[in-house]
């Protein structure tokens, strides 16, 4: 993930931190400290922003609302996100690119693709008001189409949901099962999506390293 970006990400938001898009970091899981939900079977994510950080120990993040800007008037990552989302709701540009990683247990995080944000909102949640952006699942080659109008709807793709992937690591056991290896490791349908296969059942997602995932391409076999 971090090889990937070319730099060390530190926190969940990161705007514009790809040049042509932004990274953000998400996670499902019981514990986990803010409210992201998968919906439309894996093709939209609503992501909740991020909290005020914790500079003094009278303050208490998940009681406070989450800022737009900074207390010098500088936008937050909250606020930058939730501009781009703005501006693509009213048409005024296209919509803001975002790459999706996902933690799906300690320290293993998957690649969840290439998202649009194409919304966003704050609302209050009992205690304070947070942010809330909604985006959108696309293939990763819609990125580089430059004839796509603002108004023409991108393919849309399904995320493998956090159980059949941990389904998954746990029958592959954290490995490629072409040659074993254990960096680099890519969940690949069987059947590719775009010929039928479904990500709803473990017994059709494998995985692959890098190399045998390039190499397979949609092929089955």
């Amino acid at each position: 993930m971090c090889s990937r970006e070319g730099v060390n990400l530190q926190q969940g938001m990161n705007y514009g931190l790809g040049g042509q898009h932004s990274v953000i970091l998400m996670s499902v899981r019981p514990n986990a400290p803010y409210r992201d939900i998968i919906l439309d079977d894996g093709t939209t994510l609503i992501y909740e922003g991020h909290d005020v950080p914790r500079t003094r120990p009278s303050i208490d993040p998940k009681a406070t609302d989450q800022p737009e800007r900074t207390s010098a008037g500088t936008l937050t990552q909250n606020g930058k996100f939730h501009h781009a989302a703005q501006s693509a709701k009213s048409g005024s540009r296209p919509p803001h690119l975002v790459r999706v990683y996902e933690k799906i247990r300690s320290g293993i995080w998957t690649d969840n693709g290439l998202f649009e944000l194409v919304d966003s909102w704050q609302e209050h949640d009992g205690r304070r008001t947070v942010f809330k952006f909604k985006l959108s699942a696309i293939e990763d080659d819609v990125a580089g189409r430059t004839s796509r109008t603002l108004h023409e709807p991108a393919d849309r793709r399904r995320l493998i949901p956090t159980s059949v992937k941990l389904a998954v690591w746990k029958r592959d056991a954290g490995k490629c099962v072409k040659c074993g290896a254990t960096d680099e490791l890519h969940f690949d349908h069987v059947i590719p999506y775009s010929r039928g296969g479904t990500s709803l059942s473990a017994s059709n997602i494998q995985l692959l390293c890098a190399r045998h995932n390039i190499s397979k391409g949609d092929k089955i076999e």
